[in-house]
């Protein structure tokens, strides 16, 4: 297996705009960061993002280690891969960076209801949840509780929104630390 580590770059409901600290970091090095594209990102399908991220990995263990950098429903949409992929494919993954993963249960957008219940599995690869303390959609103790059922480790950087281009992260070079930690 070639000596590379992939970054697979997983956005939430609706994707992340080019402000994005997920977009920025694909744009300071597309070599390594990989948006898996979904096929509507407005009405999102749980099985249809699923399968695409199982691909997303299958091609990108092709080519060495498999690192995934999630946002809000692409947290979710990890949980619930791993909760169900082979481990064959799920070994191919060195660890994720899960940021502000949304309590979908909880959540008043029908567009969403499809993805519940929340997957709390253990997470069979490191992984990092990072959740701020007034995120509006997770409660920090719901936050915790994913980490804790997903066997995470937990970090919450403060009072930060949902971590997104409106918290005015730029590069967010905290969460690059917490990738490279992975």
């Amino acid at each position: 297996m070639p000596d590379r580590t992939t970054y697979l770059v997983l956005p939430g409901y609706q994707n992340s705009g080019p402000e994005h600290w997920q977009s920025r970091w694909e744009a300071a090095e597309p070599e390594s960061f990989r948006r898996v594209v979904q096929a509507d990102w407005d009405r999102p399908d749980p099985q249809d993002w699923v399968a695409r991220v199982d691909a997303a990995v299958a091609g990108a263990a092709a080519d060495g280690a498999v690192v995934l950098v999630a946002h809000s429903l692409g947290c979710i949409a990890v949980a619930r891969w791993a909760a169900t992929a082979p481990a064959a494919r799920t070994s191919a993954v060195r660890g994720a960076l899960l940021v502000a993963p949304a309590d979908i249960d909880t959540a008043d957008v029908p567009e969403l209801v499809g993805f519940r219940p929340v997957a709390l599995a253990p997470i069979p690869f490191p992984s990092v949840v990072v959740a701020s303390s007034d995120d509006p959609w997770a409660a920090p103790e719901r936050a915790r509780q994913f980490a804790r059922a997903w066997g995470a480790r937990y970090v919450e950087p403060g009072a930060f929104g949902h971590l997104n281009s409106e918290s005015g992260l730029g590069d967010w070079p905290e969460g690059r630390e917490l990738l490279a930690q992975l």
